[in-house]
């Protein structure tokens, strides 16, 4: 199944505007990992930015699944892109 990278930006004031969606995050964020979907997923250092990578069939699904996230919803995530990567090593 073909990978995919999320690069995405978070809002202001990150931290306390995220606490009401917070577990619903991590719920559906774990969901997809169980899944097999998600390999991984996180936030840089400075709370500016979301990096993650997904298997899914194409990049529409991927679309589904962040726009389906709790932090998406509720503007926690501000904005993202999503590539195809073809994994190296």
């Amino acid at each position: 199944m073909p990978k995919y990278v999320l690069w995405g930006s978070y809002c202001d004031n990150v931290v306390e505007k995220r606490a009401p969606y917070r577990q619903a995050h991590l719920d559906n964020l774990q969901k997809l990992k169980e899944a097999g979907y998600l390999v991984t997923i996180g936030p840089t250092q400075d709370l500016r930015k979301v990096f993650g990578i997904y298997e899914a069939k194409d990049t529409e699904t991927v679309k589904a699944w962040v726009e389906a996230d709790p932090y998406w919803q509720n503007g926690i995530w501000t904005e993202y892109e999503i590539h195809e990567w073809i994994q190296a090593l």
